[in-house]
């Protein structure tokens, strides 16, 4: 199919550009920046417009008056890197209010910038490959638009700059041992991910190493990994270091064993003078400053809290409920992952609140055990969002208040409106910038009970 010339007048949230081709077509695919010129493979039409995969970006956007990042237009991890922050702001703000007009939302939903902009993240995954097929081994991001190649990072703006040193170093070590990398069509080779976590509190990293089942990975290669930590040029220290095995073909990591094979157990966080100590798979949001801010406003909408009962369902390690348990007369937090939930024990019993009962289960099933006639329900579910029959038997609580966290508004709003069915009003929704440089937001809405 031949390739098309066109430039993008629109961007659609998460992740979507609509451009019009000098053929007078409209099209829509993934990726690109608001005022570019590209190259287009067309596709089929759907719905009005017709899909299309980005090819090249031709001309720069006006916009992309930045040159701070080296891979702008190559690496997946960021988008906006080169276009000034209020202007990203005001992209996101627009794509957010077109997104929520579909629930009748007739009010401007306001974008909370991240209080920091660069060296937020406290995570990285990288994913180890190749940039070229049979090209050296490489340690690094996927390529926009690509499912085998790899792009180095270097110079990435949005992580600690400790992150690249790292990094480059686990990519040089494994190109010395000539080791492969896990190829997910012929399955051959071991190295998959590597993982970086970092503690801001303590400014102190955890490493973790992801690979298919394999016996190259000896006890001498390992002390040989970690005796590079000593003269590695950074500002922060490695504290420990993990070995994951992980077997299965998905392009995600899914833990079958877990290794400590040096250091600490854990990294130590600190949020709103409350501590939590963060193991190799816990969740733990990436922007711990604007996670501050993200917390107190979900606060603010539950309105009330003292001498409450809370239900916080997808708990995670327990976070908000510890924000809330604060106060409230007591917290119920629900989360399907286990070593999540004994960590949110962990960190509940650090900071000295006993109000907070966690429970191992899934939402949708530990709700029939659920006696407690809760007065908030606090909900901060994965991007999948909310099971409708989840949702069914949250409206059948009857809670006045339930405050609505999302980091996918695309799935919130999905769920807002089986809420609405469900005999709940949409009070107030406010849109954080938790991931600054990338399409992703997230989404609070305050939900509450029609009186009738």
């Amino acid at each position: 199919m031949a390739l098309v010339k066109a430039k993008i007048t629109k961007m659609v949230y998460p992740n979507y550009s609509i451009a019009y081709g000098e053929n007078g077509k409209q099209y829509r695919f993934k990726g690109g920046i608001l005022g570019q010129t590209v190259m287009l493979k067309g596709g089929k039409l759907k719905a009005g417009f017709n899909k299309a995969k980005l090819i090249e970006i031709v001309e720069k956007s006006p916009l992309e008056i930045n040159n701070i990042c080296e891979n702008p237009n190559n690496c997946s991890g960021c988008k906006f890197q080169n276009v000034d922050y209020q202007k990203e702001l005001e992209i996101k703000e627009e794509m957010i209010n077109e997104l929520y007009s579909e629930i009748h939302w007739n009010e401007n939903i306001k974008i909370n910038p991240s209080p920091i902009i660069s060296s937020y993240r406290n995570k990285m995954e990288y994913t180890f490959g190749d940039e070229v097929k049979h090209g050296p081994l490489t340690l690094g991001m996927h390529k926009v638009g690509c499912f085998y190649e790899i792009v180095e990072d270097g110079g990435c703006q949005i992580s600690h700059t400790d992150f690249e040193v790292i990094r480059e170093y686990t990519q040089n070590f494994f190109r010395k041992y000539e080791f492969d990398f896990y190829h997910k069509v012929s399955h051959h080779g071991f190295l998959k991910f590597f993982v970086i976590r970092y503690s801001f509190y303590q400014k102190a990293f955890m490493l973790n190493l992801v690979t298919a089942t394999t016996d190259k990975l000896t006890q001498e290669i390992f002390d040989d990994f970690i005796s590079g930590f000593q003269s590695m040029n950074i500002e922060g220290k490695i504290t420990s270091f993990y070995h994951t095995i992980s077997d299965s073909i998905s392009d995600a990591i899914k833990p079958d064993t877990i290794t400590k094979i040096w250091g600490e157990e854990h990294l130590t966080e600190k949020i709103n003078g409350l501590i939590f100590n963060i193991s190799p798979f816990s969740f733990f949001q990436p922007n711990p400053k604007g996670a501050e801010n993200l917390y107190n406003r979900a606060v603010e909408f539950a309105g009330e809290i003292d001498n409450k009962t809370v239900y916080d369902l997808y708990c995670g390690t327990g976070t908000i409920s510890q924000i809330f348990a604060k106060k409230a007369r007591k917290v119920i937090g629900v989360e399907i992952v286990e070593e999540a939930v004994i960590k949110a024990k962990e960190n509940a019993e650090i900071n000295n609140l006993s109000n907070l009962d966690f429970r191992v289960n899934d939402v949708l099933a530990e709700i029939d055990n659920l006696t407690d006639n809760p007065d908030i329900v606090v909900l901060d579910p994965p991007r999948s969002g909310i099971h409708a029959d989840a949702i069914s038997k949250i409206c059948q609580m009857n809670a006045p208040t339930i405050v609505y966290i999302s980091c996918n508004p695309q799935t919130q709003v999905e769920d807002l409106k089986l809420f609405m069915d469900g005999g709940y009003k949409i009070e107030k929704i406010e849109c954080f910038d938790q991931f600054p440089r990338t399409m992703h937001v997230e989404c609070i809405a305050l939900i509450q009970r029609v009186k009738s």
